[in-house]
Parts: structure tokens; sequence; C-alpha cells
């Protein structure tokens, strides 16, 4: 799928999409909410919408992203097993060493390695799209506020024609939901971008929703860690409190007022 839309240059300015400031959609515009399964305090990831997520990143946005704070061995958290986890790693080559000679040397990755990013270095990747530097992946869904649902609509929600007393800029495309309306991202998602393994239709609103998925579980991998021990926490809290306050009424049960 990546030979089929032009991602490099697409994908460029997803660095001005997050590092902008976080101004309102639009005048009159409101986000479109989604029913993420991870939201309120018994929310979990649905490892099937990752696993898919997944896919879309590996096809669509790793072709100028990395995910450098995400290991390949991390993705047993998404389902998969050791010898699936190691298939996907020798998919890539990362950078290694120096070796004996002193020479640093390209060999298939390792389930302990990082997602690599596309390019060798910033100035190479900003001189491969016209002097953006598409940014990291791993934590793109806290950079603003509403990161997900803002994630969500800028990939749904562009025109293919600017309304008619819009004057848009040559090289840009008119988006909704992105400050000012220009941006110099091509559409990424369409239907059919990714034909899914598991037989979900591939529609853009299906793609768009099962990524931002997969972008927020990177961002918080810790998220069901975090929410279990949260509700531990405020059942202990609960139960201590009915205890002292039976003790405090036993202790002073035969103090005359």
């Amino acid at each position: 799928m990546r030979k089929r839309i032009p991602f490099v240059l697409a994908g460029a300015t997803l660095a001005w999409m997050f590092v902008a400031p976080a101004f309102a959609a639009g005048p009159g515009l409101a986000l479109e909410k989604q029913d993420w399964s991870w939201q309120g305090i018994f929310g979990t990831y649905d490892k099937a919408t990752l696993q898919r997520g997944l896919q879309v990143y590996r096809e669509v946005c790793a072709a100028c992203h990395g995910m450098k704070r995400i290991a390949f061995r991390n993705m047993a958290a998404l389902g998969y097993n050791e010898e699936e986890i190691k298939t996907l790693a020798a998919e890539y080559f990362v950078i290694d060493g120096p070796d004996e000679e002193g020479e640093m040397f390209e060999r298939e990755g390792k389930p302990s390695d990082r997602y690599p990013s596309p390019y060798p270095n910033p100035q190479a990747a900003m001189a491969a799209n016209d002097g953006a530097y598409p940014p990291d992946l791993s934590l793109i869904t806290k950079a603003r506020v509403n990161g997900p649902d803002y994630l969500y609509n800028l990939l749904t929600r562009y025109l293919e024609e600017a309304p008619a007393d819009f004057e848009l800029s040559d090289g840009k495309y008119y988006n909704e939901v992105f400050p000012g309306h220009q941006i110099s991202m091509a559409p990424p998602l369409y239907d059919d971008t990714v034909e899914y393994a598991d037989g979900t239709a591939p529609t853009l609103s299906q793609h768009a929703y099962d990524v931002t998925n997969f972008l927020m579980w990177a961002a918080s991998p810790e998220l069901e860690q975090r929410k279990s021990l949260g509700v531990k926490v405020i059942l202990f809290l609960i139960v201590l409190t009915a205890m002292l306050y039976a003790l405090k009424r036993k202790i002073w049960a035969d103090v005359e007022h």
C-alpha cells in the first residue's frame, strides 16, 4: 500500500498537525467525538482494533514516521506471540555497531529493537519532505487536548475541493479541522487503503479509528494497569474509611456529652 499513495510528501506535515497552537478546529466546527473503548474508569483496549491499527501504521504511516519509544516485543500486549513478534521485527532493518573494524552495519530487527525511523537523520527527513520534519508518533495522541478525537477528525475530514470563497494555496489540501484549513499533507487514507487481515470492512472511518486507537495505546500502554490500580486504591480507601468510622463510633460510644 505504501506504493499507492505518495506518503513521503503526504505524511510530512504531521509535524505541523500537533505542534501548531491548540486553536479551535474552526469557526462553528466541532470535533466528531468517538466512542473509544478505553474511555471511562473501566475502559480497556480492544486488541482486534489495535492489531488493525498496527497494520495501518505499518502499511501507511511507517513510510514517514518512526515510533522510537515502542519496541517490537511490546507487541505482545496486542496479542502477538513470540514467533509472530520475531517475524515482525525481521521485516525491518536497523543500524547497529560498531563492528570489530569500527564500522556501523545493517541487520534484521530483533524483538528488543524499537521501531526505526524511515530516515537516517532529521536533515534527510526534512530534505525528503520539503523542509518539514515528520514527527515520531510514539506520543502523538498526547500532543494536544483531545488528541485522539482531533487525529481521527483530521484523517477523515478532507474535502476534495475547497469552498468557493476559500483561496487554497498551491500544493495545499483543504481540511475542515486543521488550523487555517490548509494542510500540506495529502489525504493519507481512503476506503480500501489497507486490506485488513481479519476481514473487517476497510473504510476510511475504520482505518482512522483503528490507527488512532493504536497510537493511543503507543502513547499510554500502561493505561489498563493504571486504571486497575486506581480502582483497587479507591476500593481500599472506601473500606478503610468504613473501618475507621466504625472504630470511631466504638471508641466514643461510652463518652457522655
